[in-house]
């Protein structure tokens, strides 16, 4: 009962219980704030119900007006709706904070930059201080700090994690140490970050699960004693954790499939390509899918041990596109890899390659053209080429003439025999030998976008190439390949490798014999 003035007139037995502990005849501020208004007219139905604190419970209030001018106040205890209300809205948070850990930490397959936002996350919902070790590399432990407000820092480094209490448990995936098991004090200075403010109030370690094998654990650090970890927020705290080794292993993995793939992947792209024993080699490789970087063709040069001997060279086009046609090149490069002390004998090599690939549980087929490349005293460079169903190589002259290099031969992979005719010609300083694949000549546009480039489309384009560097020369022919496709539309791997004989390179300053020019002939 409050009077006219505020003060408390009376109470009931209740109220008594309620206000044993205080003497004092002044009601809380919000009850004498409410008061003040009602008396003054100003409380009218609209307005809210007036709310707060009495001792550590929380009440609403509801005016009653007496006779003599006093107003009894009754108050109705709502404390168990408030909390409810507040567990809701922590539930709330903690359940968006899940989120957006889980959304960010999955935006980045990256580990360093997974193990930053969460222990920056951390900070933000769970501890004043994060600290979270990822499993060692060796004797090396990746660490990474974070302090609410400040930056976050990483480091290797090598550590004990007997030192600090749970965590070598939480770094083999154990369930967590509660916290009050942990003793502040023994935490050691390599697991408080720098510009921890006051000694450490209170610790909680928790591991972080992966995908079959733990992802690491976190430390969280409060300072304030009085503010240690509930049970409420250790279950949110494994529930953080939960979804932070998640992305963390699956950042892992997509690190180690990354580095795998990129193993093989070194292994299936075509080599770089330079002068090789007085002869220049050049090439360019376009796949059917631009997002890919590997699929059917391929080339290879091989050098001969020295000066003297053959460089092998080897271009082919594996029917299909994408990754399994490049499983295959791979397979083919490697096989004539291995059966280079042969590879002055072309028709052998094809066909023990063809009976590698019949025996194989691959069901596609390859067109091959191999050349053996020798450069000569004179300057000139002698080709033998032979080809395996494929298109026949072109010559491009250094006075502008192209000239095809009729060899013929037998698809490889598909029949049991293979036939093969091998044809010998001679590049005088400057002239090219130009190696492709289909997909130059079966580019598909022009300006009704579907018709093909072609071999007769091509043979023109090279004539105004005389005396082209090969490197200028490939790159050519991937260009006008590539302006003729009709935009978006689908094509063919595209390989082109030019083997040029530099100018310049007779050191006597002679030339091969005349007869010799301009002419191929059949040796097998």
């Amino acid at each position: 009962m409050l009077d006219s003035r505020g003060r408390i007139a009376g109470r009931n037995r209740a109220a008594r219980r309620l206000t044993a502990s205080s003497a004092s005849d002044v009601p809380p501020s919000w009850l004498a704030e409410a008061h003040r208004r009602h008396v003054a007219g100003a409380f009218g139905p609209t307005a809210g119900t007036p709310a707060g604190l009495f001792g550590d419970r929380s009440f609403e209030a509801r005016p009653s007006p007496t006779r003599d001018g006093r107003v009894a106040w009754w108050l109705f205890d709502r404390t168990d709706l408030v909390q409810a209300h507040e567990t809701v809205r922590e539930t709330r948070e903690r359940a968006d904070a899940t989120s957006d850990l889980f959304s960010t930490l999955l935006a980045s397959l990256n580990v360093p930059r997974c193990a930053e936002v969460a222990a920056r996350m951390a900070t933000d919902h769970l501890a004043e201080a994060a600290v979270l070790i990822t499993p060692p590399a060796g004797h090396r432990y990746a660490v990474t700090h974070a302090l609410r407000g400040g930056r976050v820092v990483q480091e290797t480094r090598q550590i004990d994690p007997l030192t600090v209490p749970g965590l070598d448990e939480a770094l083999r995936g154990f369930p967590p140490v509660p916290a009050r098991w942990i003793n502040p004090d023994a935490i050691p200075d390599w697991a408080i970050p720098g510009g921890f403010s006051g000694p450490v109030g209170s610790v909680l370690v928790t591991p972080l699960p992966g995908h079959g094998v733990p992802a690491g654990a976190l430390i969280l650090l409060r300072s304030d004693t009085d503010k240690g970890f509930s049970p409420e927020e250790e279950v949110f705290a494994r529930l953080f954790a939960s979804r932070a080794g998640t992305a963390l292993s699956a950042a892992r993995l997509y690190g180690e499939q990354t580095a795998i793939t990129g193993t093989l992947m070194r292994e299936l792209l075509p080599p770089p390509l330079s002068r090789v024993h007085g002869v220049d080699y050049a090439g360019r490789y376009r796949t059917a899918l631009d997002h890919e970087r590997v699929g059917g063709d391929f080339y290879d040069v091989h050098p001969g041990p020295d000066d003297s001997a053959e460089t092998f060279v080897a271009l082919g086009d594996v029917a299909g596109k994408g990754l399994d046609a490049a499983v295959l090149t791979g397979k083919i490069r490697n096989t004539l890899h291995a059966l280079l002390p042969l590879a002055s004998d072309h028709l052998r090599v094809l066909r023990m390659l063809n009976d590698a690939l019949l025996t194989s549980h691959h069901a596609r087929f390859a067109t091959l053209v191999l050349a053996s490349v020798r450069r000569l005293d004179d300057g000139t460079v002698r080709l033998r080429l032979t080809g395996a169903g494929h298109l026949p190589p072109l010559v491009v002259r250094a006075d502008g003439r192209v000239e095809e290099v009729p060899t013929q031969g037998t698809l490889v992979g598909a029949l049991p025999e293979v036939t093969a005719r091998t044809v010998e010609t001679v590049l005088a300083p400057g002239d090219t030998c130009l190696l492709y694949t289909d997909g130059i000549t079966e580019a598909r546009g022009g300006p009704l976008g579907d018709e093909l480039f072609g071999e007769e489309r091509l043979r023109q384009a090279l004539e105004g190439c005389g005396g082209m560097p090969g490197e200028a020369l490939v790159e050519h022919v991937q260009m006008l390949a590539a302006q003729w496709l009709e935009p978006g539309s689908r094509h063919d791997d595209m390989a082109v490798l030019a083997i040029t004989a530099p100018r310049g390179g007779n050191p006597a300053g002679g030339r091969a014999p005349a007869g010799d020019h301009g002419r191929a002939r059949r040796t097998a």
